[in-house]
C-alpha cells in the first residue's frame, strides 16, 4: 500500500474507487445507523432521524472507516417525513452500490428498513407529507433537465451544530447541509442533503476535512448540473 493512501484515508465512495484504479486491495462492508439528532437552527430546535451508512474495510493491511448521511427525516414539517426519508436514502445507497461494483469492488447490497426503524422507534407517525415532493431526489431533476426541460436550482449551505443520541450517550456532530430551492416544469421543489459532518468538539481537526469532503461532492454535483444546462450559481463552503 503506498505512503499516500495511508497518510490520506478515504472519507467519500469516489475515494475507494480511485484507489482501487491505483491498483490497491480493496474490500467493502457497511453498517445502518438511524440516529435521533436534536439539531439547533438559528431559534428554532427540532429532533429529526439521521440516516447513516458506515463504510469500513482494509486497503491492504490498513483499516480504513468513513460514515455518509444518506438522508433525514422528521415527524414534522421540517424536513422530509421519516417514511420518505427511508426511500430517499435507498435510493442514494443503490447508486453508491452500482458505483462500487462498476469499479470491481465487492459489498453486500444492503438496504435501510423501514420496519427497523419502527422496531427501534416505536410510535413514530408513518403518514406521508405530500408537501415535501414525494421521492424525488436531485438526481431526478437532472435527468428532467436531460430531457430538455428548464430546470433552475437556487443553493444555500448551512453549517448546523446538532446532538446525536446513542444508546448510552450523546455526541455532539456538526452537519454540513445543501439546501435546493428547484424550479422546472411550472412546480417549486426544496430539499435537503447532509454533504459531510463533523464532531464538534474536534472541529480544528476535522472541520476542514469535513469542508473538503462537501466541496468535492458539491464539485461533482454541479459538473453535472452544467452537463445538463441547469441553471444555478455555484457555492463552496469555506
Amino acid at each position: 500500500m503506498s505512503n499516500s493512501s495511508i497518510n490520506k484515508p478515504p472519507h467519500r465512495i469516489t475515494d475507494l474507487i480511485n484507489l482501487i484504479k491505483n491498483g490497491e486491495d480493496i474490500t467493502c462492508d457497511t453498517m445502518f445507523e438511524i440516529v435521533p439528532v436534536d439539531f439547533a437552527h438559528g431559534n428554532i430546535e427540532f429532533q429529526a432521524y439521521i440516516f447513516l451508512c458506515q463504510y469500513f474495510g482494509t486497503i491492504g493491511s490498513t483499516n480504513y472507516i468513513f460514515r455518509k448521511c444518506y438522508a433525514r427525516g422528521c415527524p414534522n414539517n421540517l424536513c422530509p417525513h421519516v417514511s420518505q426519508a427511508v426511500m430517499i436514502a435507498n435510493r442514494y445507497l443503490k447508486r453508491d452500490y452500482k458505483k462500487l461494483l462498476d469499479a470491481k469492488i465487492a459489498v453486500k447490497e444492503n438496504l435501510f428498513s423501514l420496519e427497523d426503524m419502527l422496531v427501534k422507534y416505536d410510535g413514530i407517525d408513518l403518514e406521508k407529507d405530500e408537501a415535501t415532493g414525494g421521492i424525488l431526489t436531485i438526481h431526478d431533476y437532472i435527468n428532467i433537465a436531460k430531457e430538455g426541460n428548464s430546470v433552475a436550482v437556487q443553493i444555500d449551505l448551512e453549517i448546523i451544530p446538532a446532538v446525536e443520541h446513542f444508546a448510552n450517550q450523546r455526541n455532539e456532530q456538526t452537519f454540513l447541509m445543501v439546501n435546493f430551492n428547484i424550479i422546472t416544469l411550472g412546480k417549486k421543489s426544496q430539499f435537503q442533503r447532509c454533504l459531510a459532518c463533523f464532531q464538534t468538539n474536534n472541529e480544528t481537526k476535522e472541520k476542514p476535512v469535513a469542508i473538503q469532503t462537501a466541496n468535492e461532492r458539491l464539485k461533482i454535483l454541479f459538473n453535472e448540473f452544467d452537463d445538463t444546462k441547469i441553471q444555478y450559481k455555484p457555492i463552496f463552503f469555506n
